[in-house]
């Protein structure tokens, strides 16, 4: 898929992995409305991200659970151009053991967590792939001597290295990843007809505002965990993998582990 030109939609984009992507994506020409809640710094981040871009970047305030804010948020989008691009970013990270000091985990803190990453990302993928679905087919050569292929659009989702390699207290975190994984092939074999694409990466342990607020020496032990490059992946650094999905037209219905090669221990 073309990037220049293109609309796109980025969850959780006033912050971290999305606002890396966001800016990536409109430095190579697309019109990117970054999705995030009322409360975040959407509009300066637009701003910003905005400044020297090939292409735009607005705001629009939404909560990823609720259809009528990200439909608005799309069709924001389609004002200017259509929607062939949407990454979800938005999440949140619980942590508690099954059963703590406190007894049982709460269960609204269960359903919350799986409530805003795997149903919020579920939202925005069945919203978006309906207006993509609309969409004029486009012929794209990846590269020279490659077949065309025609496509209305791409999905790209955010599942974590905790989908496979949960730790101890992360059972509604990794439960919620897992799913958004689990789901990836299955969202692309039912898109596959309307000539959209799906992917999800599973990132590792990236520097983003969740992982600023950490302790140092916490931060410093998971960057021990990771074998190389020793050290956190960064918001750019995913953004460059959500253009290369976008880009490739090959990639579809897979699971990317973004991570070092780290394999998370039970604590």
């Amino acid at each position: 898929m073309q990037l220049n030109g293109s609309g796109a939609i980025v969850t959780g984009g006033a912050s971290g992995l999305g606002r890396g992507t966001a800016a990536v994506l409109a430095a190579a020409g697309a019109d990117v409305v970054i999705l995030d809640l009322p409360g975040s710094p959407g509009e300066q981040t637009a701003r910003e991200l905005s400044e020297g871009s090939a292409g735009s970047v607005r705001f629009a305030p939404a909560d990823v659970t609720d259809e009528a804010s990200v439909q608005a948020a799309i069709d924001l989008v389609q004002e200017r151009t259509p929607l062939r691009v949407a990454v979800s970013c938005a999440g949140i990270a619980t942590a508690g053991r099954t059963v703590g000091r406190d007894g049982p985990l709460a269960l609204d803190a269960f359903e919350r967590t799986i409530r805003i990453n795997l149903i919020g990302t579920f939202n925005v993928a069945r919203l978006a792939a309906a207006a993509m679905a609309a969409n004029d087919p486009i012929t794209v050569q990846s590269l020279p001597g490659v077949p065309e292929t025609a496509e209305r659009g791409v999905i790209v989702n955010t599942a974590s290295v905790a989908a496979f390699d949960g730790q101890i207290g992360q059972a509604a975190y990794s439960a919620s990843k897992g799913g958004v994984a689990a789901m990836t092939l299955p969202l692309a074999r039912d898109l596959s007809k309307l000539l959209v694409r799906v992917v999800t990466i599973a990132p590792g342990i990236m520097q983003t505002p969740m992982m600023a607020g950490m302790p140092a020496d916490v931060q410093a032990s998971l960057e021990e965990q990771i074998p190389h490059p020793s050290r956190m992946g960064t918001p750019a650094e995913y953004a460059a993998l959500v253009r290369h999905v976008v880009e490739n037209p090959l990639l579809n219905g897979e699971t990317i582990r973004l991570d070092g090669a780290i394999r998370m221990q039970p604590k």
